[in-house]
């Protein structure tokens, strides 16, 4: 339903669903042909439904959550109030008896589908027919292919993320519901005023990364090593003070880890005269159950990297569009990207020994997001 009005759905620019759809079902394949399991929102929705009542209850509780019916209120309302028995007649359609009727007739695609669109339903008499009339409205899960933002992963567990754009709330309560399904704990949640958003954070060993600006923030970072959901001995606070830009919105957007000792990263950025540079604080933790304290301070990003052994592989701002630095890392050096030239360039590097494979993924970027974006690595073996 996005593609219908893209800009308001969130995306870059118009889409084309059949292409998208079939990009990312070769992305999924070639995840699995690497010896990775991968699971699909939808396939977690679904799972166990013909085996287990109990997932087929907890199916149908979460699309009453997202099913409304109500009371139309034009032009009925002349009739509600011209007739008070009509209305208290219609409130049984838009009672939760009656809605929890309807969806237990459903078939398990038809509570998916009722789950990512997020129907509301209203009614009204027609006088005639079934005596009833409807009118639908719809506010669908659009950005739900991109399940990077709505939890991060970190050394100790799984922690629910707090999105910015109101277009994307409900999928928090999905993916913790997939998460419940699944079996994996999640050790948390970030709570407003602090923002988070997945595709800001990097897990890099006893370091992570953590990219605030236009979507995270820093509430959200202090709550983090408040309650120790880092696990991590250092966090490097990647800050965004200068730019803060759509094209840019997450720390993935401009920079990704291709191993132990390599990174892309866009070049527009680097150097301490740069007018969108990112600026590095650094906690170090006291101990091993100790809290954090700023151990460093406003240290240019490059810079920062470099005296952590990195050696970067720079970005154009022309291929940065393009998708070059949201690349997926699988492990042991193992890279897909979704851009030609810099997976050359990539493999062309003295620095880097892993392997890199390339998929076509400009249907989906139309969404404004790519590879890592639509990727959430939640168990590491």
């Amino acid at each position: 339903m996005g593609a219908l009005h893209p800009a308001a759905a969130l995306y870059e620019r118009p889409v084309n669903l059949d292409e998208a759809v079939a990009e990312h079902a070769e992305f999924r394949d070639v995840l699995r042909r690497k010896g990775l399991r991968v699971l699909t929102v939808r396939e977690i929705l679904k799972y166990g439904l013909e085996e287990n009542v109990r997932c087929r209850l907890d199916l149908e509780d979460l699309a009453m959550d997202m099913l409304s019916y109500r009371l139309a209120t034009s032009p009925c309302p002349l009739i509600w109030a011209e007739n008070q028995e009509i209305e208290e007649k219609f409130k049984k359609y838009v009672g939760d008896d009656y809605k929890r009727h309807v969806l237990e007739s459903m078939s398990s695609d038809q509570l998916i589908d009722v789950i990512l669109t997020k129907p509301t339903v209203s009614v009204c008499p027609s006088f005639r027919d079934t005596g009833v009339s409807a009118s639908y409205e719809f506010e669908p899960l659009t950005n739900l292919i991109f399940t990077r933002d709505q939890q991060i992963t970190t050394a100790k567990g799984i922690v629910m993320a707090s999105l910015r754009s109101k277009q994307r709330l409900e999928e928090i309560d999905i993916m913790k519901f997939c998460f419940h399904k699944l079996g994996i704990p999640v050790i948390g949640q970030v709570e407003a005023p602090g923002y988070l958003e997945g595709g800001d954070f990097f897990p890099a060993g006893d370091l992570c990364f953590i990219g605030v600006g236009l979507r995270s923030n820093e509430i959200a970072v202090k709550q983090l090593m408040e309650k120790d959901y880092f696990g991590t001995q250092r966090v490097a606070v990647v800050k965004d003070l200068f730019d803060q830009n759509q094209d840019r919105m997450h720390l993935d957007c401009v920079f990704s880890i291709l191993s132990e000792n390599c990174v892309v990263m866009l070049e527009d950025l680097m150097g301490s005269e740069s007018p969108t540079r990112r600026l590095v604080d650094e906690y170090t933790r006291s101990g091993d159950q100790g809290t954090y304290s700023l151990s460093r301070s406003d240290v240019e990003f490059s810079e920062y990297l470099h005296e952590e052994g990195y050696n970067i592989i720079p970005v154009s701002s022309e291929d940065q569009l393009q998708y070059a630095c949201n690349c997926v890392n699988l492990g042991n050096s193992s890279i897909i990207c979704c851009h030609g030239p810099t997976a050359r360039k990539i493999c062309r590097s003295p620095h880097f020994r892993g392997t890199v494979e390339y998929i076509d993924y400009s249907a989906i970027t139309a969404m404004y997001g790519a590879l890592h974006c639509s990727t959430q690595i939640v168990k590491r073996m």
